[in-house]
C-alpha cells in the first residue's frame, strides 16, 4: 500500500514538475524576446549594448535615448497588455465555462472601444490629431478609463445575465456578445460620422490597437491595473477549478459561484476597458492564449492562470516586434496583425479536434 502512494506521489511530482518546467522556460523565452524586441527597428542596436543600457552601464546617449523612450516603453506593454487580455479570457472562458469567451468574443472590447471613443470626443478627456504616430493623447486618462469600464460594464451585466438562464448554451452566448459587439460598433461609427476630417481620421487610427502610443504615465496605469487583477485571479484559482467541474459542484464545494462570476467579469471587464481606452482594439489575444496554454498544460488554473499570462505576453512580444520590422520605416498597428494570426491560428485548435 505504502509503495502503491509512493508511485502516485512520484508521478504527481513528474506531472507538476513538466508543467513548472514548461512556465520556467516560456519566462526565459520571454526575457529572450524582450532583448530581441528591443534590439530590433529602424535602428538595429546589438543586445549586448541592450543589456548594457538597461545595466545603466552604456554611455552612449542616443542609445539611452532610443531605448528608455521609445522601445523599453513599447515593449514592455506589450507584455502587460499580452498578459492582461490573455488572464481575462481564460478566466471568462473559465466562470462562464464558454470555450469561446474572451474580450473580444463578447463584445467587451467593442463596449470599451465606444467608451473610450465617446470620453474623448463627447467629454473632451483626449486631444486628436492628425498624424498617425499620434492619432489621439489621452488628457485625462482616469476618466477615459472610467468611461471605458462602464460600457464594458454594461455588456458584462448582459453577459452575466444570460449565463443565468437555464439552459442557456456557449453558443448562446457567443451570438449576445456578437449582437453587443455589433452595437456599440454601430455607436462608434455614429460618433465618427458626426466627427471632422481630423477627428474622424484620429478615431480610426486609434480604433487599430497599437502598443506605440503609450507612454510611461500610461504604462504605469496598465500594469497597476493588470498587476491587481492577476493577484485577484490567482487567489481563486481554486474556485475557478471547482467552477470548471459544474456550478452544483462548485456549491457542494463552498463556492459562492454567483459571487465568483460577478467579482471576476467585473475584474476582467476592468483590465479590458484600461488596455483598450489607452491602446485600442486588440483582438484574439484574450481567446487564443488561454487555448494554447490548455493544451501545453492542462485545466488546473493553478498553471492555466501563470501559462495563459506568458503565453499573451510572448504572442503579443512577437506580433508587435514583426509589426515593427516588417515594412520598414513604417509601423503597423500590432491589431493587425494579432487580428491576422488568430483567426487561423483558433480554426487550426478547432480542426485539432480536440477539445478547447
Amino acid at each position: 500500500m505504502n509503495d502503491s502512494h509512493g508511485d502516485i506521489a512520484e508521478k504527481y511530482r513528474e506531472h507538476t514538475g513538466r508543467k513548472t518546467s514548461f512556465l520556467l522556460w516560456g519566462i526565459v523565452l520571454l526575457f529572450a524576446g524582450t532583448i530581441i524586441s528591443i534590439s530590433v527597428g529602424p535602428v538595429d542596436i546589438p543586445a549586448l549594448d541592450v543589456i548594457r543600457t538597461l545595466l545603466g552601464t552604456s554611455v552612449s546617449v542616443s542609445l539611452n535615448s532610443i531605448i528608455w523612450n521609445i522601445r523599453l516603453p513599447q515593449v514592455i506593454t506589450a507584455i502587460v497588455a499580452g498578459a492582461g487580455l490573455a488572464v481575462a479570457g481564460v478566466v471568462m472562458q473559465s466562470i462562464l465555462r464558454n470555450p469561446l469567451g474572451s474580450p473580444f468574443t463578447l463584445g467587451i472590447s467593442n463596449a470599451a472601444a465606444f467608451g473610450a471613443a465617446f470620453s474623448v470626443m463627447v467629454l473632451g478627456t483626449g486631444a486628436t490629431h492628425s498624424s498617425v504616430g499620434d492619432a489621439v493623447s489621452i488628457n485625462n486618462p482616469y476618466t477615459t478609463t472610467v468611461v471605458a469600464f462602464l460600457f464594458s460594464l454594461l455588456v458584462t451585466a448582459v453577459i452575466i445575465a444570460f449565463s443565468r438562464i437555464r439552459g442557456t448554451t456557449p453558443e448562446v452566448m457567443i451570438l449576445v456578445g456578437v449582437a453587443m459587439g455589433s452595437l456599440f460598433t454601430a455607436g462608434t461609427m455614429f460618433l465618427q460620422y458626426f466627427a471632422d476630417d481630423v477627428q474622424l481620421a484620429s478615431m480610426v487610427f486609434w480604433a487599430f490597437g497599437d502598443t506605440a502610443r503609450a507612454s510611461w504615465t500610461e504604462l504605469g496605469i496598465i500594469t497597476s491595473i493588470v498587476l491587481l487583477s492577476i493577484i485577484y485571479f490567482t487567489l481563486n484559482r481554486w474556485k475557478y477549478n471547482a467552477i470548471d467541474a459544474g456550478d452544483e459542484t462548485a456549491k457542494g464545494l463552498g463556492v459562492n459561484v454567483e459571487r465568483v462570476r460577478l467579482y471576476g467579469m467585473i475584474c476582467a471587464s476592468l483590465v479590458t476597458a484600461t488596455i483598450v481606452a489607452f491602446l485600442g482594439v486588440i483582438g484574439f489575444v484574450g481567446l487564443i492564449c488561454p487555448h494554447m496554454a490548455r493544451r501545453m498544460i492542462g485545466d488546473d488554473h493553478r498553471f492555466l492562470i501563470p501559462g495563459s499570462i506568458i503565453m499573451g505576453s510572448l504572442l503579443l512580444l512577437c506580433a508587435d516586434t514583426a509589426a515593427r520590422v516588417m515594412l520598414q520605416p513604417y509601423q503597423l498597428p500590432v491589431a493587425v496583425l494579432t487580428s491576422f494570426l488568430g483567426a487561423p491560428t483558433f480554426i487550426y485548435l478547432i480542426l485539432r479536434g480536440r477539445r478547447i
